[in-house]
């Protein structure tokens, strides 16, 4: 026990710097998504065509790839960021793309119907989207939404590939100096705890938009 106290503090840390990634790729990336799933949706075919093609190129590519391109690939270019804005950045493209995607199926699960019927209703566009189209979008992609969370959880550890001292890093770092295992269970455990606390986030949301049957 008095190890594991000993190195609790750096696993802490760690743990600090994913739930920082973790929270500021959502911040991001949601809303982009959400813009997104629009233009995906789109009438114009050249915005459509470039959207596709950008939600392929990310979804089609391992997010580490993507990260590796971000941090060491882009300053050829003469586009350098820092290690954890790099991170960010690799972060909230592959995400949104994710997102974008997740919307644009929820947006088309919606009747057209009722969008007609908001219409005749005199209902404008904002009310159309506030009372009738986001609440239900919000039921339909709460599970996926919610498969996506708990991903970005576990993906926040490919951090480690660039230098940034994540939960996982922190870890590594105790268990290739002490020689022991004990780090790797702790870091288990505290991943199962930030998934299990997501879990219960998402489960209460789903539960609040149940009424939307």
């Amino acid at each position: 026990m008095n190890y594991v106290f000993e190195i609790l503090p750096s696993l802490f840390s760690g743990a600090g710097m994913t739930l920082e990634i973790f929270f500021e790729t959502l911040i991001f990336s949601l809303p982009l998504g959400v813009i997104l799933s629009f233009g995906l949706n789109s009438r114009f075919k050249p915005l459509k065509w470039f959207l596709n093609v950008y939600v392929w190129l990310m979804r089609g590519t391992p997010l580490l790839l993507q990260l590796i391109f971000v941090f060491y690939g882009l300053p050829i270019i003469g586009l350098n960021f820092p290690r954890y804005m790099a991170a960010i950045v690799a972060f909230v493209l592959n995400y949104t793309a994710y997102f974008a995607e997740i919307f644009r199926g929820g947006n088309q699960a919606i009747d057209k119907g009722q969008i007609e019927a908001a219409k005749v209703l005199q209902l404008t566009y904002g009310q159309t989207l506030r009372k009738i189209v986001i609440p239900q979008v919000i039921k339909i992609v709460l599970p996926s939404i919610g498969n996506e969370v708990i991903n970005l959880v576990k993906d926040s550890s490919l951090v480690y590939v660039i230098g940034l001292g994540d939960l996982l890093r922190a870890g590594n770092l105790a268990t290739s100096r002490d020689v022991t295992l004990v780090p790797l269970v702790l870091v288990a455990l505290i991943y199962l705890l930030l998934i299990g606390l997501c879990t219960v986030i998402l489960r209460k949301l789903e539960k609040h938009y149940s009424y939307y049957r």
